[in-house]
Protein backbone atom coordinates (compact mmCIF):
# COMPACT_ATOMS: atom_id res chain seq x y z
CA UNK A 1 0.00 0.00 0.00
CA UNK A 2 1.43 3.32 -1.09
CA UNK A 3 1.74 5.44 2.29
CA UNK A 4 1.26 9.18 2.28
CA UNK A 5 2.69 11.41 4.31
CA UNK A 6 0.01 13.83 4.98
CA UNK A 7 -3.60 13.99 5.72
CA UNK A 8 -6.51 15.73 4.38
CA UNK A 9 -4.29 16.36 1.07
CA UNK A 10 -7.24 16.51 -1.45
CA UNK A 11 -8.81 19.32 0.30
CA UNK A 12 -9.71 21.86 -2.17
CA UNK A 13 -8.59 25.63 -1.31
CA UNK A 14 -11.21 27.15 -2.91
CA UNK A 15 -14.12 24.93 -1.15
CA UNK A 16 -12.18 25.15 1.62
CA UNK A 17 -12.65 28.95 2.08
CA UNK A 18 -16.52 28.77 1.50
CA UNK A 19 -16.54 26.28 3.75
CA UNK A 20 -14.80 27.92 6.41
CA UNK A 21 -16.82 31.26 5.90
CA UNK A 22 -19.84 29.10 6.50
CA UNK A 23 -18.43 27.72 9.95
CA UNK A 24 -17.53 31.13 10.89
CA UNK A 25 -21.05 32.83 10.61
CA UNK A 26 -22.71 29.76 11.65
CA UNK A 27 -24.99 30.41 8.20
CA UNK A 28 -25.74 26.92 7.89
CA UNK A 29 -27.99 25.98 5.02
CA UNK A 30 -30.39 22.92 5.69
CA UNK A 31 -28.92 20.86 2.44
CA UNK A 32 -25.52 20.80 0.69
CA UNK A 33 -24.89 19.18 -2.23
CA UNK A 34 -20.90 18.39 -2.80
CA UNK A 35 -20.99 17.94 -6.35
CA UNK A 36 -17.80 16.54 -8.97
CA UNK A 37 -15.93 13.89 -10.32
CA UNK A 38 -14.89 10.97 -8.43
CA UNK A 39 -12.23 10.86 -6.33
CA UNK A 40 -11.43 14.38 -5.87
CA UNK A 41 -12.11 14.57 -2.26
CA UNK A 42 -15.51 15.26 -1.52
CA UNK A 43 -16.09 12.88 1.13
CA UNK A 44 -13.21 13.79 2.82
CA UNK A 45 -13.76 17.37 2.92
CA UNK A 46 -17.83 16.53 3.74
CA UNK A 47 -15.84 14.59 7.43
CA UNK A 48 -13.76 17.51 7.65
CA UNK A 49 -16.49 20.17 7.65
CA UNK A 50 -19.12 18.03 9.56
CA UNK A 51 -16.23 17.89 12.31
CA UNK A 52 -15.80 21.61 12.33
CA UNK A 53 -19.44 22.13 12.61
CA UNK A 54 -19.43 19.66 15.63
CA UNK A 55 -16.41 21.20 17.67
CA UNK A 56 -17.94 24.84 17.94
CA UNK A 57 -20.90 23.60 20.44
CA UNK A 58 -19.38 20.14 21.85
CA UNK A 59 -16.04 19.84 23.95
CA UNK A 60 -16.21 16.62 23.25
CA UNK A 61 -13.07 14.79 22.88
CA UNK A 62 -12.09 12.33 19.66
CA UNK A 63 -14.90 14.23 17.38
CA UNK A 64 -12.89 13.16 14.29
CA UNK A 65 -12.43 9.67 15.68
CA UNK A 66 -15.99 8.97 16.20
CA UNK A 67 -17.10 10.59 12.86
CA UNK A 68 -14.92 8.10 11.16
CA UNK A 69 -15.77 5.29 13.18
CA UNK A 70 -19.56 6.49 12.80
CA UNK A 71 -20.41 6.37 16.29
CA UNK A 72 -21.31 10.18 16.78
CA UNK A 73 -24.62 10.69 18.12
CA UNK A 74 -25.74 13.31 16.28
CA UNK A 75 -23.43 12.01 12.90
CA UNK A 76 -25.60 9.78 10.59
CA UNK A 77 -23.94 8.54 7.22
CA UNK A 78 -26.11 6.96 4.28
CA UNK A 79 -24.63 4.40 1.89
CA UNK A 80 -25.90 1.99 -0.73
CA UNK A 81 -25.05 -1.70 0.26
CA UNK A 82 -22.59 -2.15 -1.90
CA UNK A 83 -20.19 0.62 -0.46
CA UNK A 84 -21.11 -1.21 2.98
CA UNK A 85 -20.31 -4.57 1.43
CA UNK A 86 -16.79 -3.27 -0.17
CA UNK A 87 -16.20 -1.48 3.25
CA UNK A 88 -16.43 -4.82 5.15
CA UNK A 89 -13.86 -6.78 2.60
CA UNK A 90 -12.00 -3.69 3.12
CA UNK A 91 -12.24 -2.90 -0.63
CA UNK A 92 -10.76 0.43 -2.05
CA UNK A 93 -11.82 -0.67 -5.41
CA UNK A 94 -15.39 -0.52 -6.34
CA UNK A 95 -15.57 -2.78 -9.00
CA UNK A 96 -14.35 -5.47 -6.52
CA UNK A 97 -17.91 -5.82 -5.17
CA UNK A 98 -20.22 -8.25 -7.31
CA UNK A 99 -23.50 -7.81 -9.38
CA UNK A 100 -25.51 -9.16 -6.93
CA UNK A 101 -24.59 -6.61 -4.20
CA UNK A 102 -27.16 -3.99 -4.04
CA UNK A 103 -25.94 -0.66 -5.81
CA UNK A 104 -29.03 2.15 -4.70
CA UNK A 105 -29.79 3.61 -1.56
CA UNK A 106 -33.29 2.63 -0.98
CA UNK A 107 -36.42 4.18 1.19
CA UNK A 108 -35.69 2.39 4.58
CA UNK A 109 -32.52 4.00 5.13
CA UNK A 110 -34.11 7.51 4.36
CA UNK A 111 -37.31 6.84 6.66
CA UNK A 112 -34.27 5.94 9.35
CA UNK A 113 -33.29 9.71 9.09
CA UNK A 114 -36.64 11.07 10.01
CA UNK A 115 -36.23 8.57 13.05
CA UNK A 116 -32.80 10.24 13.33
CA UNK A 117 -33.84 13.56 13.67
CA UNK A 118 -36.38 12.90 15.29
CA UNK A 119 -34.31 12.30 18.35
CA UNK A 120 -32.86 15.03 20.50
CA UNK A 121 -29.27 15.94 19.86
CA UNK A 122 -26.80 14.92 22.54
CA UNK A 123 -23.77 16.82 21.90
CA UNK A 124 -23.88 19.47 19.23
CA UNK A 125 -26.56 22.01 18.13
CA UNK A 126 -26.78 20.32 15.00
CA UNK A 127 -27.64 17.17 13.96
CA UNK A 128 -25.83 15.82 10.34
CA UNK A 129 -26.83 13.06 7.79
CA UNK A 130 -24.05 12.44 5.58
CA UNK A 131 -25.55 10.41 2.22
CA UNK A 132 -22.79 9.14 -0.24
CA UNK A 133 -23.20 8.99 -3.95
CA UNK A 134 -27.22 10.51 -3.28
CA UNK A 135 -27.60 9.69 -7.05
CA UNK A 136 -28.03 5.75 -6.42
CA UNK A 137 -31.17 7.12 -4.01
CA UNK A 138 -34.40 4.88 -6.17
CA UNK A 139 -37.88 7.12 -6.55
CA UNK A 140 -38.96 6.28 -3.70
CA UNK A 141 -35.79 6.68 -1.64
CA UNK A 142 -35.74 9.84 -3.72
CA UNK A 143 -39.63 11.41 -2.77
CA UNK A 144 -38.84 10.58 0.70
CA UNK A 145 -35.81 12.20 1.24
CA UNK A 146 -37.68 15.33 -0.84
CA UNK A 147 -40.53 15.50 2.08
CA UNK A 148 -37.48 15.64 4.78
CA UNK A 149 -35.50 18.06 3.30
CA UNK A 150 -39.00 20.29 3.06
CA UNK A 151 -39.43 19.68 6.87
CA UNK A 152 -38.09 22.03 9.43
CA UNK A 153 -35.81 20.23 11.19
CA UNK A 154 -32.38 20.27 13.66
CA UNK A 155 -30.49 18.72 10.86
CA UNK A 156 -28.27 19.45 8.23
CA UNK A 157 -28.20 17.34 4.92
CA UNK A 158 -24.76 16.98 2.80
CA UNK A 159 -25.22 14.81 -0.29
CA UNK A 160 -22.27 13.63 -2.15
CA UNK A 161 -22.37 13.22 -6.07
CA UNK A 162 -20.50 12.80 -8.97
CA UNK A 163 -23.58 12.69 -11.22
CA UNK A 164 -25.82 16.01 -10.38
CA UNK A 165 -27.95 15.00 -13.52
CA UNK A 166 -29.79 11.88 -11.35
CA UNK A 167 -31.20 13.96 -8.70
CA UNK A 168 -34.30 15.08 -8.90
CA UNK A 169 -34.50 18.91 -9.55
CA UNK A 170 -36.91 19.40 -6.49
CA UNK A 171 -33.78 18.09 -4.30
CA UNK A 172 -31.27 20.18 -5.89
CA UNK A 173 -33.26 23.68 -5.12
CA UNK A 174 -33.57 23.11 -2.16
CA UNK A 175 -29.31 22.46 -1.50
CA UNK A 176 -26.51 24.55 -1.52
CA UNK A 177 -24.07 23.12 -4.66
CA UNK A 178 -20.94 23.36 -3.65
CA UNK A 179 -18.82 22.40 -6.75
CA UNK A 180 -15.65 20.22 -7.09
CA UNK A 181 -13.23 20.24 -10.20
CA UNK A 182 -10.51 17.73 -11.15
CA UNK A 183 -7.54 18.30 -9.89
CA UNK A 184 -4.67 19.60 -13.21
CA UNK A 185 -1.76 17.66 -13.86
CA UNK A 186 0.56 20.39 -12.28
CA UNK A 187 -1.27 20.44 -9.16
CA UNK A 188 -1.36 16.47 -9.30
CA UNK A 189 2.76 16.46 -9.86
CA UNK A 190 2.31 18.53 -6.78
CA UNK A 191 0.91 16.24 -4.98
CA UNK A 192 3.14 13.62 -5.89
CA UNK A 193 5.70 15.52 -4.76
CA UNK A 194 4.82 16.99 -1.39
CA UNK A 195 2.36 14.29 0.05
CA UNK A 196 3.63 10.68 -1.78
CA UNK A 197 6.92 8.93 -0.04
CA UNK A 198 8.97 8.56 -2.77
CA UNK A 199 10.30 5.16 -1.89
CA UNK A 200 7.29 3.31 -2.31
CA UNK A 201 6.84 5.23 -5.68
CA UNK A 202 8.87 3.51 -8.60
CA UNK A 203 7.30 3.44 -11.83
CA UNK A 204 6.92 0.50 -14.15
CA UNK A 205 9.49 1.17 -16.73
CA UNK A 206 6.72 0.26 -19.49
CA UNK A 207 4.67 3.19 -18.32
CA UNK A 208 5.97 7.09 -18.14
CA UNK A 209 5.28 9.44 -14.96
CA UNK A 210 3.05 11.32 -17.64
CA UNK A 211 1.17 7.91 -18.10
CA UNK A 212 0.55 7.38 -14.24
CA UNK A 213 -0.56 10.86 -14.02
CA UNK A 214 -3.42 10.34 -17.26
CA UNK A 215 -4.53 7.40 -15.75
CA UNK A 216 -5.89 9.20 -12.58
CA UNK A 217 -8.16 11.76 -15.02
CA UNK A 218 -7.76 14.58 -12.37
CA UNK A 219 -8.59 12.46 -9.42
CA UNK A 220 -5.21 11.38 -7.48
CA UNK A 221 -7.00 9.11 -5.39
CA UNK A 222 -7.74 7.04 -8.84
CA UNK A 223 -3.93 8.08 -9.17
CA UNK A 224 -3.07 5.80 -6.28
CA UNK A 225 -5.44 3.01 -6.73
CA UNK A 226 -3.86 2.93 -10.61
CA UNK A 227 -0.44 2.82 -9.43
CA UNK A 228 -1.18 -0.17 -6.63
CA UNK A 229 -2.71 -2.19 -9.13
CA UNK A 230 -0.75 -1.63 -12.06
CA UNK A 231 2.10 -2.98 -9.30
CA UNK A 232 0.40 -6.05 -9.21
CA UNK A 233 0.54 -7.00 -12.66
CA UNK A 234 3.32 -9.35 -13.38
CA UNK A 235 5.50 -8.81 -16.11
CA UNK A 236 4.38 -12.10 -18.07
CA UNK A 237 1.13 -9.63 -18.91
CA UNK A 238 2.12 -6.28 -19.00
CA UNK A 239 5.21 -7.22 -21.10
CA UNK A 240 2.97 -8.31 -24.11
CA UNK A 241 0.25 -4.85 -23.88
CA UNK A 242 3.27 -2.32 -24.63
CA UNK A 243 1.63 -2.44 -28.52
CA UNK A 244 -1.48 -3.76 -30.30
CA UNK A 245 -1.10 -7.82 -30.87
CA UNK A 246 -1.26 -8.59 -33.94
CA UNK A 247 -0.24 -12.37 -33.68
CA UNK A 248 -3.75 -14.65 -33.37
CA UNK A 249 -2.32 -17.50 -31.03
CA UNK A 250 -0.44 -14.77 -28.91
CA UNK A 251 -3.72 -12.82 -28.96
CA UNK A 252 -5.65 -16.23 -27.48
CA UNK A 253 -3.20 -16.94 -25.02
CA UNK A 254 -2.60 -13.49 -22.98
CA UNK A 255 -6.40 -13.42 -23.08
CA UNK A 256 -6.52 -16.45 -21.45
CA UNK A 257 -4.18 -15.27 -19.08
CA UNK A 258 -5.79 -11.94 -18.21
CA UNK A 259 -9.11 -13.63 -17.34
CA UNK A 260 -7.95 -16.71 -14.99
CA UNK A 261 -5.23 -14.62 -13.42
CA UNK A 262 -7.04 -10.61 -12.96
CA UNK A 263 -9.54 -9.98 -11.40
CA UNK A 264 -12.31 -8.25 -13.09
CA UNK A 265 -11.50 -4.58 -11.51
CA UNK A 266 -7.82 -5.27 -11.98
CA UNK A 267 -8.63 -6.17 -15.80
CA UNK A 268 -10.34 -2.72 -16.05
CA UNK A 269 -7.41 -0.74 -14.58
CA UNK A 270 -5.33 -2.81 -16.99
CA UNK A 271 -7.55 -1.64 -19.84
CA UNK A 272 -7.26 2.11 -18.44
CA UNK A 273 -3.18 1.92 -19.36
CA UNK A 274 -3.58 0.29 -22.48
CA UNK A 275 -5.50 3.23 -23.26
CA UNK A 276 -3.27 5.77 -22.06
CA UNK A 277 -0.13 3.98 -23.73
CA UNK A 278 -1.60 2.83 -26.96
CA UNK A 279 -2.56 6.28 -27.52
CA UNK A 280 0.52 7.63 -26.69
CA UNK A 281 2.90 5.27 -29.40
CA UNK A 282 -0.09 5.38 -32.10
CA UNK A 283 -2.77 8.41 -31.90
CA UNK A 284 -5.29 5.94 -33.00
CA UNK A 285 -8.50 6.75 -31.55
CA UNK A 286 -9.85 3.43 -33.01
CA UNK A 287 -7.93 1.46 -30.39
CA UNK A 288 -9.03 3.70 -27.67
CA UNK A 289 -12.79 3.18 -28.82
CA UNK A 290 -12.51 -0.42 -29.32
CA UNK A 291 -10.69 -0.70 -25.33
CA UNK A 292 -13.34 1.42 -23.83
CA UNK A 293 -16.04 -0.94 -25.17
CA UNK A 294 -13.93 -3.95 -23.80
CA UNK A 295 -14.38 -2.07 -20.56
CA UNK A 296 -17.87 -1.96 -20.62
CA UNK A 297 -18.48 -5.53 -21.32
CA UNK A 298 -15.95 -6.35 -18.50
CA UNK A 299 -17.92 -4.01 -15.87
CA UNK A 300 -21.01 -6.41 -16.93
CA UNK A 301 -18.64 -9.31 -16.74
CA UNK A 302 -19.87 -10.57 -19.78
CA UNK A 303 -17.20 -13.62 -20.71
CA UNK A 304 -14.13 -11.59 -19.84
CA UNK A 305 -12.41 -14.13 -21.89
CA UNK A 306 -14.11 -13.76 -24.94
CA UNK A 307 -14.29 -10.31 -24.56
CA UNK A 308 -10.62 -9.81 -24.35
CA UNK A 309 -10.54 -12.50 -27.21
CA UNK A 310 -12.64 -10.64 -29.61
CA UNK A 311 -11.16 -6.96 -29.04
CA UNK A 312 -7.72 -8.22 -29.47
CA UNK A 313 -8.77 -9.65 -32.80
CA UNK A 314 -10.85 -6.64 -33.82
CA UNK A 315 -7.79 -4.08 -32.84
CA UNK A 316 -5.69 -6.73 -34.92
CA UNK A 317 -6.95 -5.78 -38.19
CA UNK A 318 -6.49 -2.24 -37.80
CA UNK A 319 -3.37 -0.43 -39.85
CA UNK A 320 -1.18 0.68 -36.73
Amino acid sequence: MIEIKKNHFLFNVEVNKYLNSIIKKKSFANGYIFYGPEGVGKKQTALQFIKEIFKQSSPVENIEEKIANNNHPDFLIIESESHLAAKSSKSSHPEKTTKSESEIIKIAQIRNIKTFLGQKSINSAKKIVLIVDAHLLNEAASNCLLKTLEEPTNGIFILLTSKLNLLLDTIISRCQIVKFRSFSSNQIKSILKDYLDRSEFNINSKITFEDLINSGNGSPIKLWENFEIWNELSDSITSKLEFPIKDNLEILEVSKSISEKLEIYQQISLVNFMQIIWWRKTKNINLVKKLEKLKSHLRKNIQPRLAWEITFLKISMEDI
